[in-house]
């Protein structure tokens, strides 16, 4: 789209597994979740509200989808899905997979200790998983 550009913490704090339709989809940097960022290529926008009605149902499908493959890859008790938005204004929305027990659980994932970033070879495995299960044949 044109104009759009990812957000700079964006960026920085996630890894990127592939594109849908309307998302980008990252991987937070963070071993202790499973943790994904659906990042709507649109130029300047910042709340759902925003969203064309076409795009709010293209957005909606894909975080079901991106939901559904993530309790299917980690067999997570709860999926978390959240648009917040406070410290990065650019619309994304967090879909992360919980286990009772995890680190924060049953606390929210956001300022919850330092993040424990990914060692390669496993980011380029749960990358993959996830991008088949998301986008098979892409």
């Amino acid at each position: 789209m044109t104009g759009f550009q990812l957000n700079e913490r964006l960026e920085a704090d996630s890894h990127a597994v592939c594109a849908l339709e309307l998302c980008d989809v990252r991987l937070m940097n963070d071993n202790r979740y499973c943790w994904l960022l659906l990042v709507p290529r649109r130029a300047g926008l910042s709340e759902w509200h925003e969203l064309a009605a076409e795009d709010a149902a293209q957005l909606s499908a894909e975080i079901s989808r991106a939901s559904g493959a993530l309790k299917t890859i980690t067999g997570a008790d709860k999926i978390n899905v959240a648009a917040i938005g406070n410290m990065v204004r650019q619309m994304h929305v967090h879909v992360v997979a919980r286990h009772e027990g995890d680190e924060t659980w049953p606390g929210t994932v956001w300022n919850s200790g330092a993040a424990i970033p990914h060692e390669a070879e496993a980011l380029q495995a749960v990358r993959k998983k996830i991008s088949q299960e998301l986008a098979p044949g892409v």
